[in-house]
């Protein structure tokens, strides 16, 4: 390994190559969001005199990652809680920092809004360095201190952290050879609904130039309002007042053991709308809010009234998401219909109409594969066809089906599993508990890794926009594109 040393806003940092691939890592774009910062808007960092070591994984954003049954989820989320002030970095791999006009790729990494990091090794950027491509990807505030609307301070907290870092990449990735007019944005599952967020907000205007939505959308987010019901759960819980002053009383990371009690499906709490739907369907609590001046409105809404239309924007989803989260716990296989109804019904009004939609009741229909069925498209299918639908710039659509062997095939086109073929990262997924299983298709991470770097160079694809007339969408694992029906889905959802 050679060191690589360039300069940035706050001094000099260095990095390592090894490959043609030259990283920094743990860089910081914010101030550290501890002490008076720890629920404020993120702040420039101070400079530093002597030369930033970027050389090994910085610290990460409070969390605790628990394991899935039979599956490596490190290699999809980081080792969880790496305890440090200064978390608020981004990785950058570059194919020649002493370069110019680059193409740039930022990040954002998924994990429900309360998990996940830059560091984990399914989303280590090499691969794109090695194409031609400077790869950023970034840590932001999660949980409590970045995604809970706490009265006195500012909401979406973890959401202007997204922001500060695309400013950041403005400002700095010229030093690393990239181009700051020709930046893609791209996230996985919370990383891609906080993108499908960042397009409509006024204040990312200007900061990327494209982005791709993986298994993401608009449609999780909540009035102010609904969410202070979390807020006030979690003082309960925690025995504070619901304000500032409480919860600056409780440091972040003893906040950890409440977040998990208030994820657990038996604790009393309802976070449904008006017209009784919970938008994320309980897999998380913690979601960003609208009715502030990050998200000003719904953002089905702000796209309706062209909000983002100067965005190119390719979106998708995988063909069996929930998968990920009940067949890795069992629960596909033995959960009957009243339960499966119940948990439907504590979502979404009409649950009953909406698995039967979906088979429920019919000869050979098991319960609990409709109910995945039945989730995997309300929750995250169909609300990407609809951001698809009302984005009025250039939009195009892909869905990846490729099955992976893992549980012995249960697991399919699960959520995530598209992650290493984008990356080209297959080696952190195989084995005997890796996602993708004992021999995932190298061709295929070539061709999908290839599609996304094309994108970010110059926008290119080779298959046709999407529209919610002719709906083509490209199938990823057939190099096919073609049209696609409404799902049932349609009847149940705004």
């Amino acid at each position: 390994m050679v060191e690589r040393v360039v300069a940035i806003t706050n001094g000099r940092i260095r990095g390592m190559a090894l490959d043609g691939v030259s990283a920094f890592l743990g860089v910081p774009y914010a101030a550290a969001p501890f002490g008076k910062n720890r629920f404020a808007a993120p702040r420039p960092h101070e400079p530093w005199a002597d030369i930033f070591d970027a050389t090994l994984p910085g610290p990460t954003a409070p969390q605790i990652v628990k394991p899935f049954p039979g599956i490596d989820l490190l290699a999809l989320v980081g080792e969880g809680w790496i305890k440090g002030d200064d978390y608020l970095t981004a990785n950058i791999w570059s194919p020649d920092p002493g370069g110019a006009g680059l193409p740039v790729m930022v990040f954002i990494h998924g994990g429900g809004f309360v998990a996940g990091s830059n560091n984990a090794p399914v989303s280590n950027g090499s691969a794109f360095a090695r194409a031609g491509v400077v790869c950023v990807a970034i840590n932001y505030r999660m949980g409590v201190d970045g995604f809970l609307p706490i009265p006195g301070i500012p909401t979406n907290l973890g959401l202007r952290d997204q922001i500060a870092a695309l400013q950041w990449v403005q400002d700095n990735i010229a030093a690393f050879g990239g181009d700051a007019a020709n930046v893609t944005v791209f996230g996985e599952s919370a990383g891609a609904m906080s993108i499908a967020n960042l397009i409509v907000s006024p204040l990312a205007k200007g900061l990327f130039t494209r982005a791709i939505v993986e298994s993401g959308h608009g449609a999780m987010t909540r009035d102010i309002g609904i969410a202070q019901r979390l807020v006030k759960k979690l003082a309960r819980l925690l025995k504070i007042k619901p304000d500032e002053a409480g919860f600056r009383s409780v440091d972040a990371g003893d906040t950890l053991d409440a977040l998990e009690k208030i994820a657990m499906p038996t604790t009393r709490l309802d976070l449904r709308d008006s017209e009784g739907h919970e938008p994320v369907f309980g897999i998380s609590r913690f979601i960003p809010v609208h009715g502030d001046d990050v998200l000003p409105e719904r953002p089905l809404d702000a796209l309706k009234r062209g909000a983002g239309a100067e965005i190119d924007l390719l979106i998708g989803t995988n063909t069996e998401e929930m998968n990920l989260y009940l067949v890795a716990t069992g629960l596909r296989d033995k959960i009957g219909r009243l339960l499966s109804t119940y948990v439907l019904h504590r979502s979404m009004p009409r649950a009953n109409a909406a698995l039967k939609a979906y088979g429920m009741g019919q000869k050979g229909q098991k319960p609990g594969h409709v109910l995945t069925r039945a989730l995997s498209d309300l929750v995250f299918r169909w609300p990407a066809r609809r951001y698809a639908e009302e984005h009025r710039g250039r939009t195009h659509m892909y869905e990846f089906g490729w099955q992976s062997p893992a549980f012995d095939g249960a697991m399919g086109a699960c959520h995530a599993v598209e992650m290493p073929f984008v990356f080209n990262t297959l080696a952190t997924a195989t084995g005997p508990e890796g996602m993708c299983g004992a021999h995932p298709p190298q061709d295929l991470a070539d061709r999908m890794h290839g599609l996304w770097v094309g994108y970010a160079k110059d926008g290119s694809l080779p298959w046709p926009e999407f529209d919610r007339d002719t709906r083509i969408v490209y199938r990823i694992e057939t190099g096919e594109a073609a049209y696609e029906p409404v799902m049932p889905a349609a009847a149940f959802l705004p």
